[in-house]
């Protein structure tokens, strides 16, 4: 989602529709949006979303907390749009890697594209982290963050039904290979927070998507 997208969200100040009129979107709001949104990721994967202060996304924004607020009510909301953004983001690039697979059944090229796209950056995975965490101890913000983990695992849940994999007999349906590549990235996710090895994570996470047993062509 760009600035632009984000600015057009209807504000949760509490109006009720037709009383009041979003504020106009304009180059300068976009940006001061931008560059807050901008501040905030680098912040929270510096510090961590508990330890930071609305002085430290505006201090790092070069921004007052009055720009701050014309753009969000609470650092909370922030993160929320901050997630929305980059998850979304996300969503779209495994879709453009998997769509970019010319050969159906090149179970090698689908594990090397997923293994080079999901591992993006271990700020993101720091910043996803926290919200995971915030998220589990509150259900009304896990189901935003469900909503999205399902939107990435229809994206590959689509190329697998397209694509010349069977599957093996544990897995009952697409859905269940689709979950399995999503858990096994979870699970490399956290050795690349520890190691800060990309190499060796998507190695990794390229050799259990290649165990999971999508190898025989479909006749």
């Amino acid at each position: 989602m760009n600035a632009s997208a984000a600015m057009a969200t209807p504000s949760s100040s509490g109006s009720t529709p037709g009383t009041a009129k979003a504020p106009r979107v304009t180059r300068r709001r976009a940006e001061t949006r931008a560059r807050l949104l901008d501040a905030a990721f680098a912040v929270f994967a510096e510090k961590g979303f508990g330890l930071v202060r609305i002085e430290d996304v505006c201090g790092a924004a070069g921004y007052t907390r009055g720009a701050f607020y014309s753009q969000f009510d609470s650092l909370e909301e922030l993160f929320f749009v901050l997630y929305d953004q980059r998850a979304g983001l996300i969503a779209e690039q495994v879709r453009a890697a998997l769509a970019a697979i010319d050969n159906p059944s090149d179970l090698s090229a689908f594990a090397d594209r997923l293994s080079v796209t999901l591992l993006l950056d271990r700020d993101w995975l720091l910043v996803k982290t926290d919200f995971l965490t915030h998220a589990a101890r509150r259900p009304e913000i896990a189901a935003k963050l469900l909503a999205h983990r399902a939107q990435l695992r229809s994206q590959i849940e689509a190329k697998l039904a397209n694509s010349q994999f069977s599957l093996p007999r544990e897995m009952r349906s697409v859905g269940e290979a689709a979950h399995a590549v999503v858990a096994a990235y979870d699970g490399v996710t956290v050795q690349l927070l520890l190691d800060n090895d990309h190499v060796a994570a998507r190695e990794w996470l390229a050799r259990l998507i290649g165990q999971l047993g999508l190898t025989t062509p479909r006749p």
